[in-house]
């Protein structure tokens, strides 16, 4: 592997880039006309340009993505995460014009992405599952008799797709239709096919995901757990590593599903884990998602691992080390987005007049973002990953109150005003003993309607 194509933008396109010199490799960037001046751009030692102005026509488009490939020389293709990342048929045919792909093999991404199949893989794998049904549906008749039988809530997931996509929750029968309608229109968009399935839905639950590497000599290191819970309509906006708060017997169990669930999938490189932890002890196996994860600047923090660099070697024929790296201190990540708190957050556009990221001991700043870029929601609105690292998990918290206090951004609206009310919280920062961790999956919109949302 001499140069690397990244087939991706913004701060993942950067990140991949900058482990590429690191490695000693050449990166090659991609760009849509409007990214044309993007940092992306600048941080590569190529830019091949993609005509067009939407991502159907540029990043989506795996046709021009691999010409872009050819044309510049490049003998290796790293898809970043979301765009083609988790497509098997991109990765097939990467192979197939004879570059080495740098993520799963296609087979392991067909399996994880399938989301009843990847259930199937952790039954075998013995991993802890809540009642679901076993193959897909494309009406609501049958996810209502899967929920007179195991009871309500349901969850209603579309068939394939995953980081929070296509999910529905129905709380009564009346609702199921409409939860179905929305699963279905989102596996629509994935695969062309309507359709959902239903799971017993685990209220409450914290989300946990185990981050991990695997070699093709069917070596598996578990690098971290990390801890999700604080979410927005099923979309992760703070991760932490490690997951806090953990017994050591349920720590133990999700390692050893995780990589027993990777094994039985073939999958290689880097890839992740998901479970679901209810309030009262109960676990449950969520999803696996193979490609590289949006949160694993966490896990790099507290292992010293740079899983980019790690994920060229093993693409490159080596194994992973022996053993699991050693975990020392606790890292927090905010997802900074361009979006609107005093409007249910929603997306935004406009460009970045003012642009001064926090610095300091244990702050690392991952961003594909600078003063006079311009956002525009169709391509995505994560402007930064702002990690913080502490020796635990009080400093580490200390710290992101500063950090997050130094963060400046004017031109547009962020929602660095909730990451700044979330970690002055006592659910999610407990001042003492006495206080209890007790954030979930649906803590924020419960605990923060529009009318009260921070910054409002």
């Amino acid at each position: 592997m001499r140069r690397v194509l990244i087939a991706n933008r913004g701060e993942i396109a950067v990140r991949i880039a900058r482990a590429c010199r690191d490695a000693g490799l050449a990166s090659v960037a991609v760009y849509a006309s409007a990214d044309r001046d993007a940092v992306h751009v600048r941080a590569a030692d190529e830019a091949v340009p993609l005509t067009g102005a939407t991502p159907a026509e540029t990043y989506l488009d795996m046709g021009k993505l691999l010409r872009a490939a050819a044309d510049s020389g490049a003998d290796a293709l790293h898809p970043g995460y979301g765009f083609p990342a988790e497509s098997a048929a991109f990765a097939q045919a990467a192979l197939d014009a004879g570059l080495t792909w740098v993520g799963p093999p296609p087979a392991a991404i067909r399996l994880l992405g399938d989301k009843l199949a990847a259930r199937q893989a952790a039954r075998e794998a013995g991993a802890p599952l809540l009642p679901g049904m076993i193959a897909p549906v494309s009406d609501a008749v049958r996810v209502a008799a899967f929920a007179r039988e195991h009871g309500l809530p349901v969850v209603i997931k579309a068939a394939s797709g995953g980081g929070g996509k296509g999910v529905a929750v129905a709380r009564s029968a009346a609702e199921i239709p409409g939860a179905c309608a929305r699963a279905m229109r989102a596996s629509a968009a994935a695969n062309g096919r309507a359709e959902c399935f239903a799971e017993r839905y685990l209220d409450r639950a914290r989300h946990i995901e185990v981050q991990c590497l695997a070699d093709a000599h069917g070596g598996v290191a578990v690098i971290s757990t990390r801890d999700c819970s604080l979410q927005r309509r099923h979309q992760k906006i703070v991760e932490e590593a490690p997951a806090p708060f953990l017994a050591a017997g349920l720590d133990a169990r999700v390692r050893a599903a995780s990589a027993a669930i990777l094994r039985a999938a073939g999958c290689t490189g880097a890839a992740t884990v998901e479970f679901l932890l209810g309030h009262d002890g109960t676990l449950a196996f969520l999803e696996a998602n193979a490609r590289l994860a949006v949160a694993h600047p966490a896990s790099e923090e507290v292992t010293g691992l740079d899983l980019v660099r790690e994920s060229f070697r093993i693409a490159d024929g080596g194994a992973v080390g022996p053993g699991d790296p050693e975990v020392r201190g606790h890292a927090l990540q905010f997802r900074i987005y361009a979006e609107d708190p005093a409007r249910d957050f929603a997306p935004v556009r406009g460009t970045v007049r003012t642009w001064r990221p926090p610095s300091g001991p244990g702050v690392r700043l991952d961003s594909g973002t600078e003063q006079g870029s311009v956002v525009a929601p169709d391509f995505g609105t994560l402007l930064a990953k702002l990690i913080v690292t502490g020796a635990s998990r009080a400093e580490a918290l200390q710290r992101a109150r500063r950090a997050l206090h130094e963060f400046e951004v004017a031109g547009l609206a962020t929602n660095l005003p909730l990451h700044r009310a979330l970690v002055a919280d006592e659910a999610f920062a407990p001042s003492g003993p006495a206080r209890q961790f007790s954030v979930h999956t649906g803590w924020i919109e419960s605990n923060w309607p529009v009318s009260a949302s921070p910054g409002a």
